[in-house]
């Protein structure tokens, strides 16, 4: 079992799951400065060396998450009367920056699942929203924040909840600003089911990550990225990219050895993925 600390976080990986856990309860895991540059690096070198073959986010303390920590928006740099137009540009260069730091839980070639309790607020909407998988406890509510406090949520939630929920949902709850607790959560889609407490969720959801880690890697992965691909193209251009991934990808070595686990009632046993250059060759 491999375990790490960080300013935000607490990650364990065990059994091929990695556990992602926030860890600022006394703050209701706002979203500092650390958190946004910790959590890209923690999922990419999970990512990129195949440390795990799943990964769950849960959390501490009373709330998933309160969302951006307001320092964040104060915390730039220079000083003067800088020219607005020049001003903006940098702060739309920020704001990519920081939507990096989501991006990368749609980009990790493994699943990402969520344990959900208490508050998802504001930046919580934008973080799940860029995982795969949701699940809650009966006293988790959901709110698109930003609304409330004059400014339009710009994190991922309006390209990525909609593909969750229906539309009229989002913009319900982006255009007033109203929460919505767990039972309507699970109602219109945003998670798959709801628990009594945080630890039978978060229980849950090892469960299914653990799961999760007895199927073929390469299987898996290759769902994730045709699943994400049908979402953003249409049919004709997704049955070509499966085609072509098939003709590529599929491997009968593995799923000779899922037949044969199979007849002889055992786990099979498939090779992990394989770690990725962080440089060009």
């Amino acid at each position: 079992m491999l375990q790490k600390t960080y300013e935000a976080f607490a990650v364990t990986i065990e059994d091929k799951v990695a556990h992602i856990r926030m860890n600022r309860p006394e703050a209701m895991n706002t979203m500092n400065k650390a958190f946004w540059n910790e959590l890209p690096a923690i999922v990419r070198d999970i990512d990129m060396n195949a440390r795990a073959r799943c990964i769950v986010i849960s959390s501490t303390g009373k709330h998933f998450s309160a969302g951006m920590d307001l320092a964040v928006f104060g915390s730039g740099e220079g000083g003067g009367a800088a020219d607005r137009y020049v001003a903006a540009e940098a702060f739309r260069s920020n704001i990519r920056q920081i939507q990096s730091s989501f991006n990368a839980l749609e980009e990790a070639r493994m699943p990402v699942l969520f344990a959900l309790h208490g508050g998802v607020i504001g930046g919580a909407i934008d973080m799940i929203s860029a995982g795969d998988i949701r699940w809650c406890t009966k006293d988790a509510f959901f709110t698109i924040m930003e609304t409330n406090i004059a400014m339009t949520a710009d994190v991922g939630t309006f390209p990525r909840l909609q593909r969750y929920i229906p539309e009229g949902w989002v913009k319900e709850m982006a255009y007033t600003g109203r929460r919505i607790d767990a039972a309507k959560a699970k109602e219109i889609g945003l998670v798959n089911d709801v628990f009594d407490t945080h630890e039978a969720c978060v229980a849950h959801v090892l469960a299914t990550a653990k799961e999760i880690t007895t199927k073929d890697p390469l299987t898996v992965t290759g769902c994730k990225t045709l699943i994400n691909y049908g979402r953003d193209h249409n049919t004709a251009d997704t049955l070509d990219y499966i085609g072509v991934w098939n003709a590529g990808m599929i491997p009968p070595p593995h799923m000779q050895e899922a037949f044969a686990a199979r007849a002889e009632k055992r786990d099979p046993e498939f090779p992990d993925l394989m770690k990725l250059r962080d440089t060009p060759m």
